[in-house]
């Protein structure tokens, strides 16, 4: 069990730039809930997750995970349960290290690397199982650099990687915006693929409203830091593009008249 309490978030507070981000968001997510997170420009839904993993301080509210809670708990403590796959396919591997070497240290996250050798030939047999299900032949390119791969690769060796030890909470945020629709697609089935199969909890922020509304079992939309839509199960699956569309315009006081006008 996840639990956002009360959590509220302001930049540049007290100058003439201050932001309220989050204003005040409680969720509560089960173990194996895939939330999908929409909403407008500055609605508040990379700033969640910033702060869920830590690299965003609070100013007030509480994460708790299993009972425990990790509001302010560095981020590199936190890494420990959560995992985040950013926007960017070259933010989550490293590109001077080979393949096997950046499974490895994915493999010991959260224990200490000590003075062993760094890959060893069972980690490799292991290595090799575990890339074959991505599709992309990269089982047989173990000592390549990971520079050499191309953003769709690196981004679905940066998913893998993510899911190596089970996280507690796997964070997406907007994973296949920066791949051509092709990869995205390839990125998007393995991530439906790795959720499902180890049954994780998962928070994946898109601007995409009919992927928002296709994945997972829980939609959420923000609105100036805000909840304004929290839907589940069958009330999720009944739901079309226009009915967010028309949800969103509501909260804005406005009608909405225009099937072209999306949420950007």
């Amino acid at each position: 069990m996840i639990e956002i309490k009360d959590l509220v978030k302001t930049f540049h507070r007290g100058s003439v730039n201050e932001v309220l981000a989050l204003s005040g968001i409680t969720l509560k997510m089960r173990k194996g809930d895939f939330i999908t997170i929409i909403g407008s420009n500055g609605a508040g839904k990379s700033t969640l997750l910033n702060c869920l993993a830590g690299s965003t301080g609070i100013d007030s509210g509480h994460i708790v995970i299993d009972e425990e809670d990790v509001s302010r708990w560095p981020e590199h403590r936190r890494s420990t349960w959560i995992s985040r796959v950013f926007q960017d396919p070259l933010l989550g591997t490293c590109g001077s290290l080979s393949i096997e070497q950046n499974l490895a240290l994915a493999n010991r996250r959260g224990r200490s690397h000590g003075l062993g050798r760094g890959v060893k030939r069972s980690d490799q047999e292991i290595f090799k199982k575990q890339l074959a299900q991505l599709g992309l032949g990269l089982e047989s390119r173990l000592k390549d650099k990971v520079g050499l791969l191309s953003g769709g690769q690196r981004q679905a060796l940066t998913l893998l990687m993510a899911t190596m030890i089970r996280p507690k909470v796997l964070l997406l945020d907007e994973h296949t915006a920066a791949l051509d629709p092709k990869t995205a697609h390839q990125v998007l089935s393995l991530t439906q693929k790795l959720i499902k199969e180890q049954h994780l909890t998962a928070l994946m922020v898109t601007h995409n409203m009919q992927q928002a509304l296709q994945l997972g079992n829980r939609l959420i939309m923000l609105h100036g830091g805000r909840v304004i839509l929290d839907v589940s199960g069958a009330e999720k699956q009944a739901m079309a593009v226009e009915d967010l569309l028309e949800q969103f315009y509501k909260v804005r006081g406005e009608e909405f008249v225009s099937d072209r006008m999306l949420l950007v």
